[in-house]
This record gives structure tokens, C-alpha cells and sequence, in this order.
């Protein structure tokens, strides 16, 4: 009688652990992790002395999970002129992946300087309305001292205390109804100081020790991005 009894409390152990166990459905269901009805297309918003081609490879694991090329616009533009002006610029960009893709609202990532003209765009030109998420990797949101070797307007206004910046930050950092976030790296040498990048009001994540375009490429700053965009 032993045998049997022991099979039987296998088979109840076996039923226990798999009414504990979530479904597949309600695991995914939980953690969003794909493209799905509810996602939004994206602009990818790069930083001084760049163009859109440094989100290759974000963008191709953003198309692996899912994501239509039609949804993912990697824009470029002149580094050079004012953060304002770059502003009005994606503004433009928004409106055209709107109208392309038929959805209400866009999701913006930025690396870097590419924060800066997004928020203008954000609190000046009406594009809080437009915007479910809004990323920044990595941005000088309160200025870095390495702006100060470079004499380009938009250099300029990266630079601490700079009249562009205390008008972007005066009030509310992360006005309107978008969804802010921020990742910073204790290693990212282009902006300092670190503190920088966190904004009032947004989710700011320290990263790993992860160099400044290194935030472009992390596995892991990817899959919290997604799931902060999709979310």
C-alpha cells in the first residue's frame, strides 16, 4: 500500500505547484513585454553630434518584439542649432507618425541632448497632449560641464544655468499627462554632474556602470524601456 500512496502524494504535489504557477496568459498579461494592440509608435530623439542610425540596435530589438518598422522613426537632424528649433522639428516628426500610423499618441525615446528639445516640445508647443511616454537616456535635463568646450548654440544652452534650461526646468519638470523616465549611469562621462539627468515628478533609474552611449545599447536599459513604454 506504500507504492500507491506515495504516487498519490506526487501527483497532489505535482496538481499544488501548478495551481500556484501563473498561466502564460495571465504571466503576459502582468509583465508587457511585446507589441500589442494598446502600443504606441516611437520617435527616437538622438543627441549632439549624432544622428538616428545610434538607435540601430534598439530599434532592431524594439522590432523583434514586435514593433512595425512603420512605428519606429529614427529621425535625424542638425545638432547644431537651438534646442527650440529642433523642437518645432519634432513637432513636425510627431505629427507625420501620427497621421502614418493612425494612432492618438506616440512614444518618445531620447538619447542624450535629444531630451532637451523633446521637453521643449513637451511643455511649449502643445506636445504634452500627444505624448503617452516619454523617455530620456542619459540627458542633460540640468546641464554638464562638458558643454562648456563647445560653442554651438545648442552646446550653449546644454550648459548649467543656461537661460534655455531654466526656462525648461522652471515649474513642472514633467508637465501634462505623459509618463516620464529617466536612466542614468554612475559612469556616463558626458554628463555631469550625474544628478542631471533625474527630473521631478518622472521615474529616474540609476543603471549599471554603463558609458554614455553604452545606455544605447544595454540589454537590460532596453527591456526596462520597453516595458516602461508599453506599460
Amino acid at each position: 500500500m506504500k507504492k500507491p500512496l506515495a504516487v498519490a502524494a506526487t501527483a497532489l504535489s505535482a496538481l499544488a505547484l501548478a495551481l500556484q504557477a501563473p498561466s502564460p496568459a495571465a504571466a503576459t498579461a502582468a509583465s508587457p513585454t511585446a507589441y500589442g494592440p494598446g502600443s504606441d509608435p516611437i520617435l527616437f530623439v538622438h543627441g549632439w553630434s549624432s544622428s538616428g542610425s545610434v538607435w540601430n540596435t534598439m530599434a532592431g530589438r524594439f522590432r523583434a518584439d514586435g514593433w512595425p518598422s512603420t512605428h519606429l522613426r529614427q529621425w535625424s537632424y542638425d545638432t547644431g542649432q537651438s534646442n527650440a528649433t529642433t523642437a518645432q522639428q519634432v513637432a513636425a516628426e510627431v505629427d507625420r507618425l501620427l497621421a502614418a500610423t493612425g494612432a492618438s499618441r506616440v512614444d518618445v525615446i531620447t538619447h542624450s541632448m535629444g531630451g532637451l528639445s523633446s521637453r521643449h516640445y513637451a511643455k511649449n508647443l502643445g506636445g504634452a497632449a500627444k505624448i503617452d511616454a516619454w523617455v530620456s537616456l542619459g540627458g542633460p535635463n540640468h546641464g554638464t560641464d562638458t558643454a562648456n568646450a563647445c560653442f554651438q548654440t545648442s552646446c550653449t544652452e546644454m550648459r548649467i544655468g543656461s537661460r534655455f534650461l531654466t526656462d525648461l526646468n522652471s515649474g513642472n519638470e514633467t508637465p501634462g499627462s505623459p509618463r516620464y523616465a529617466t536612466w542614468w549611469s554612475p559612469c556616463d562621462s558626458v554628463i555631469n554632474p550625474d544628478s542631471s539627468v533625474s527630473l521631478s515628478g518622472a521615474v529616474n533609474t540609476r543603471t549599471a556602470c554603463l558609458s554614455h552611449s553604452g545606455l544605447l545599447e544595454d540589454a537590460t536599459v532596453y527591456g526596462q524601456v520597453r516595458d516602461m513604454a508599453d506599460g
